[in-house]
């Protein structure tokens, strides 16, 4: 038996041809993205990692990896994408408790949103700093 309204041309359930785009949909997707991108960011770090327990040669070919140009872009996708998580856990907590839900619930999404870029790159900063400190 036929939907009464196939053959309508309208959808049958909403979908975002039907929503407009808003900023609390779009950070839902991206929080969503940068979970999975974490996942494979962890494989990162377990590869440091056994490559510094495997000895020097090892150790030195990873940080060579890491440290060339396409290697430190994928760091700092992952450096944004694990801080952009994390904030978006922040978050989630606030309104776990029962907070956040009125008009400031815009503001959580910019500052979520901008305080992901501004730490990245801080992190990044400081980093540098550091190394250049150091070396």
């Amino acid at each position: 038996m036929d939907s009464p309204h196939a053959g309508s041309g309208r959808p049958l359930s909403p979908h975002l041809q039907i929503y407009r785009p808003m900023l609390s949909m779009m950070m839902s997707i991206v929080h969503r993205i940068t979970g999975a991108a974490l996942y494979f960011g962890t494989i990162l770090i377990v590869i440091w990692l056994v490559s510094a327990a495997a000895g020097p040669s090892a150790f030195a070919t990873v940080q060579a990896v890491y440290g060339s140009i396409p290697g430190q872009i994928i760091l700092f996708g992952y450096t944004w994408a694990l801080i952009h998580h994390a904030l978006g856990g922040v978050r989630h907590l606030i309104w776990d408790v029962g907070h956040g839900f009125g008009p400031e619930r815009e503001l959580l999404y910019k500052v979520c949103l901008v305080g992901s870029i501004v730490l990245t790159v801080l992190i990044w900063i400081v980093g540098y700093a550091l190394k250049g400190a150091a070396g």
